[in-house]
Formats: structure tokens, sequence, C-alpha cells
């Protein structure tokens, strides 16, 4: 029996460079009949409201969530102001695709997950490279067991440091932000989607700060191990502090799975295709002229084309559509999932901190006697 869709009636909080991506590929979609945009900034609202077609634009979020039509919403502010919109969509009691880290802080991410838990809501959190074809193949393969018992992990990131000077600039709270935790924790969601039924029990990380540290009171790399109750060993580095000359817009990975009867090897580097201009282009993650040589493919969201967003935040905001609109299964990370990539590179983080190892699962209150 075919299904019949429901009518959406979306809210994006937040109108940065995700809130337009998606809002785009939400106004393609059949099922949105009505969107609502909530952005601090009145010049940046009225633009992106125009680009996606808003019906409502408000620059305070919980005069949106109170509007009748809203049937679901999607959180994409900055990182450290996740919790008050996901707070105003519990009380509204709708489903929620929420941009990753549910919050900065892992206290405040146990808060926000047992309120979307005790209300009983379908939310789901913006892992967006989970829909790249080569990672759903590489969990196919781990899911079926291709590779008998995966026994070792390992998980090299590298990126140029544009990222990490746009984050250090928007918080007054450097602490807060970490290559593990924005960025790394995207390798690490991935790896752990693979391990998937395993049971982390300790970790051990160090760090190095000789870049962004001086400049931003920021942390250049950090290189770490993540144990399991089994003998499994995660080993994963991120360096966010290369040079603004490095190809690769965001990121650059390469990933090993060894289990007992196979290995799986993936090249997520995007040293495939190489664009070299002689002046800057304006699409894509291109904050500084100086930049003339590109990995294409490197910026997480995807690629523009012909006008459109393609790629895996196109693919990601689609299918949570249909999970809305259709009630169809999706390979989105689950809160839980969240919360828990949250907690181990907090771990990591504070293990680099004390230089010693972190026994798991990491208490909130650890986390914040250590700041």
């Amino acid at each position: 029996m075919k299904k019949s869709a429901k009518g959406i009636g979306l809210a994006i909080i937040g109108g940065g460079r995700v809130g337009l991506f998606r809002g785009e590929v939400a106004a393609r979609h059949p099922s949105v009949e009505w969107i609502g945009l909530a952005e601090k900034n009145p010049n940046r609202a009225g633009e992106v409201a125009g680009k996606i077609g808003a019906d409502f634009v408000t620059q305070d979020h919980r005069e949106l969530m109170r509007r009748p039509e809203v049937t679901c919403v999607i959180i994409a502010t900055d990182e450290h102001l996740h919790v008050d919109p996901i707070m105003a969509a519990v009380e509204r009691g709708v489903p929620m695709l929420i941009e990753k880290p549910l919050a900065t802080n892992l206290a405040e991410s146990a808060r926000v997950l047992k309120a979307i838990k005790d209300a009983k809501l379908d939310a789901v959190v913006g892992y967006t490279q989970r829909f790249r074809r080569r990672w759903l193949a590489a969990k196919e393969k781990c899911r079926t067991g291709a590779l008998g018992d995966v026994t070792m992990v390992t998980s090299r990131a590298f990126m140029n440091r544009l990222v990490a000077i746009d984050n250090y600039k928007r918080t007054d709270d450097p602490s807060t932000i970490s290559p593990m935790v924005i960025s790394g924790t995207h390798a690490l969601d991935i790896c752990m989607w693979c391990l998937e039924g395993k049971t982390p029990v300790d970790c051990y990380a160090r760090s190095i700060d000789k870049v962004l540290g001086p400049a931003y009171k920021g942390i250049d790399a950090t290189a770490g191990m993540i144990n399991f109750s089994d003998g499994t060993v995660y080993h994963l580095n991120i360096s966010w502090a290369l040079p603004v000359t490095w190809p690769g817009a965001v990121y650059s990975l390469d990933v090993g799975i060894v289990g007992t009867t196979g290995v799986l090897t993936i090249d997520d580097t995007h040293r495939d295709i190489v664009l070299a201009v002689s002046k800057a282009q304006g699409e894509g993650y291109n904050p500084d002229a100086s930049r003339l040589v590109d990995f294409m493919g490197s910026y997480p969201p995807g690629d523009m084309a012909l006008g459109e967003l393609r790629g895996p935040m196109a693919e990601e905001t689609v299918s949570w559509l249909n999970r809305v609109a259709l009630g169809l299964p999706t390979p989105a990370a689950t809160v839980e999932e969240a919360h828990r990539n949250l907690m181990l590179t907090k771990a990591l983080d504070l293990s680099a901190k004390r230089k010693q190892p972190v026994k798991l699962p990491l208490d909130p209150l650890e986390e914040l006697s250590a700041a």
C-alpha cells in the first residue's frame, strides 16, 4: 500500500550557510508547504528568506516556534547556541533535525538528551558525512560482517585553519572550542558507527597549541586512542591548523578498518579532483581570497552545481524530510549517538589536558570540575 505524505510546515532556526543550504533543498521538496525562518541578523534574514521562499521571518526563534503552521524544525544556529532552540522545539513537541553537537557542554547535552527522550520526540543530528556513498558502503561491510570482528580502526583528519579561526572568533569561551569537539567529531562518528555494538572503556590523548594557542587560546591538533571492552582499539588524530593555502576546503580524511577476516581503507582526502584558478571562487567554503587551489568535494555539505547544492547535505535533508512526511527510516545519527560523540571528544580533550588516561563514559560533573 502506498504511503500518503504529510504536509510539512518547516521552521528553520539559524540562517547561516547550513540554514540556507537546507532551506533551499526544503523549498524544492514536494511535501514542504510552509517555511518559517528565525535569524538574529535582519540583513541576513532578508537575504536568506528570499532565496528559500520563506513565508514568515523573525529574529526570535520562540516567536517562530509559536506559529501554528510549524510541524518540524531544523536547528542550524552556531554550535554554542543550540540548547535554547532545542528546548523550544521540545516544548512545541515537533520532530527535529539538529546540527551537531547537541551542546558544547556535556552537562547541557545530557539535559537536552533527557528532554528529547522524555518528550518521546523524533530527533536526529546532522552528521552529514553518513550520507556520502563511501561511508554508507563502509558501514554496510562492517554491518554484514565482511571484515569479521573489527579489531582496529584508524582515522586521520587534516584541515586548514580557516574553520578553526572562524570558530574561535565567534565564541567568548575558547575552552569550549577544540578540533575534536567541533570537527573531529565527524570522523569519530563515522568510525563509531562502523564500531556499533562495541563499548569504549577508556581513552588517552595529547594536544598541540603552537599556532592557535598564542592567537586564540585554542588547540591546533589532538591525537588519541580509544580502547574498547573487547580489546578493540581506535586511533584517531585531527589537525585544523594547517596553512590557509592547504587545498582541502575543510576535510581531508583517511580511515582504515581492520577486522579478523578483512580490511577496508577509505580515502576521503578529495585529492582526485584538484581545482587551480587565477582568482578566488565565490562558491563553497572559501572565505580567504588567497586560496587559489582546492580539493573539490572537501567541503562537507557538498558542491554547488547548476544552481543547487549537490551531495551529502542535500541528500541528508531530503532523507529527513521523507522521514517526517512518510515515516521512512534514515541512516541519520540519533541524539544518543550525538551525545556519546560529544562525551568521547570531551574525554579526549580532558585526557590531553591531564596527560593521563580517562575512564569512560565521562561524567558531566568531571568535565565541569576540570574546566
